[in-house]
């Protein structure tokens, strides 16, 4: 492993961790006073399926390559779909005005991870070369990358959502949909 290895790898953490770092910036937003180990275990879940992800397409290129080829034009509907499904759930909370602040439960957070990560399983080709040390290597850099860029949005979102008080939740909602339909259009056009 090489210098090179190493900044592509980092580089394409920080590329794949923009759909994280877009939905930490929600969660931040609709949780403005999540602690500092909430904060690490939802940037640590995003890190975990960013680095899993891309792991998975490594071992579908290994092993079941066909399988993956018939999968992959749905990814992009299933990401839109579920963000798209967390974001009307989000709308709907902060039109009813809840005035107690809700974290996300587990389930929502492991679905945006997964939503958000699920374009990271064409990374697979991409590292099907690499022996698998050499892969692991890549996806742990990947995971690391993606945690530190969640912990950044969910700060900005923390202080965002102090500023739109009671319109963060509703902010959130839409911005999960555009998300959601971002991934969706990318893999259209």
């Amino acid at each position: 492993m090489d210098l090179l290895f190493l900044i592509n790898s980092v580089l394409l953490g920080g590329a794949l961790a923009m759909d994280a770092f877009s939905v930490s910036l929600v969660d931040g937003l609709h949780e403005s006073r999540m602690r500092l180990s909430r904060q690490c275990i939802v940037a640590g879940v995003f890190g975990f399926f960013q680095a899993l992800m891309p792991m998975l397409g490594w071992f579908c290129v290994r092993v079941l390559l066909s399988l993956f080829h018939q999968l992959q034009p749905y990814l992009p509907w299933i990401a839109c779909a579920l963000l798209s499904f967390l974001g009307i759930r989000m709308i709907m909370e902060g039109i009813k005005g809840n005035p107690e602040e809700e974290a996300v439960s587990h389930a929502t957070l492991f679905m945006q991870g997964i939503a958000t990560s699920i374009d990271a399983l064409s990374v697979g080709f991409t590292i099907g070369t690499y022996p698998f040390l050499q892969a692991l290597v890549c996806v742990l850099i990947i995971g690391a990358v993606t945690f530190f860029i969640c912990l950044f949005g969910l700060q900005i979102g923390r202080k965002a959502g102090e500023h739109l008080a009671d319109r963060a939740t509703v902010v959130g909602g839409v911005i999960l949909i555009v998300i959601g339909v971002e991934i969706l259009l990318k893999s259209i056009l």
